[in-house]
């Protein structure tokens, strides 16, 4: 871990001698470790040729299985593990944890209203204590699971319903932003760019990874469009990656009323129980190889040590 922090500030500090982008990047190739060269978008420092992509998986229980967790695996970078309110349970965990090490995938926790029957898509009418608790719980869960198979866990990202109700309603976004907080500050907060969620998560002290979705459609103030309007999963592969493209390099996404919004993207999701997840992942991955962009974990993507 030393010595990956030193290859890693050592030509930072490097290029920081350097007058001009040909020589610094020239400088950057003298080096043995991946350089991703950052600008200006406005509202901070990201990368245009760098971006994680994340799929909620784990989301099995007892005998009914939901996804193909392992050929998503292979396609992603990070992995939101549920914890076993909305879905998982101990045994999923332990597997989907162990996978995503195998794969060299980094490990979040889901945390979720504890609804399975609803799969963690119906609005609980949860105080914000019961909130925090309940994602403190489950980050403590997967924890266990974590540690047992000898990874980090490297981000939260809240599930369905809970992350949606976050992203509009400050006080519920400010309870999970405190249960990551008390477990540990370290870890990254995902949220969409603009948010609730977003802001308490910069509140809370946390680093914040800015999340945009592949498969979904967006209104036009960049919420998503409910699961009960038809179209608001987006199950082509190649629509699918034409917006994970435009979202990335362009940084912008198109709405539902024909518009176009624009949008800030440090990670990309892709849903594990969309039928064609793997699909669609396939051909964003291929996209982005095709255009020069690099697919790196989030914690590379924010620069965080």
């Amino acid at each position: 871990m030393t010595r990956c922090r030193y290859l890693f500030e050592t030509p930072r500090r490097a290029l920081s001698l350097v007058a001009s982008a040909e020589a610094a990047i020239a400088a950057a190739t003298r080096f043995s470790c991946c350089l991703f060269v950052r600008v200006n978008s406005g509202a901070g420092m990201h990368s245009r040729h760098a971006v994680d992509v994340n799929a909620d998986l784990g989301e099995s229980f007892g005998s009914y299985t939901l996804g193909n967790d392992r050929e998503v695996l292979g396609l992603i970078t990070s992995a939101n593990v549920a914890c076993g309110m909305h879905a998982g349970d101990p045994r999923v965990m332990d597997a989907t944890v162990r996978a995503s090490r195998d794969m060299g995938v980094s490990v979040g926790a889901h945390p979720g209203f504890p609804d399975r029957v609803g799969f963690g898509r119906r609005t609980l009418d949860a105080t914000p204590t019961e909130i925090e608790t309940d994602v403190l719980y489950q980050i403590g869960a997967l924890s266990a699971f974590v540690v047992a198979n000898g990874v980090e866990m490297q981000h939260v990202k809240a599930h369905g319903a809970l992350y949606n109700l976050a992203v509009a309603k400050p006080e519920a976004a400010a309870a999970i932003a405190r249960a990551v907080a008390r477990y540990n500050r370290h870890l990254i907060f995902v949220a969409p760019v603009g948010s609730a969620l977003e802001r308490a998560g910069m509140e809370a002290g946390l680093s914040v990874a800015r999340e945009a979705f592949a498969d979904r459609s967006y209104n036009a103030d960049a919420t998503l469009v409910s699961r009960q309007v038809p179209g608001a999963v987006i199950s082509d592969p190649r629509l699918a990656a034409d917006r994970a493209l435009r979202m990335v390099r362009e940084r912008r996404v198109s709405t539902v009323d024909g518009d176009s919004i624009s949008i800030e993207v440090d990670t990309l999701c892709v849903h594990g129980d969309n039928p064609r997840a793997a699909e669609i992942l396939h051909e964003i991955r291929s996209r982005f190889r095709d255009n020069g962009i690099t697919v790196i974990n989030m914690r590379d993507v924010l620069g965080a040590s």
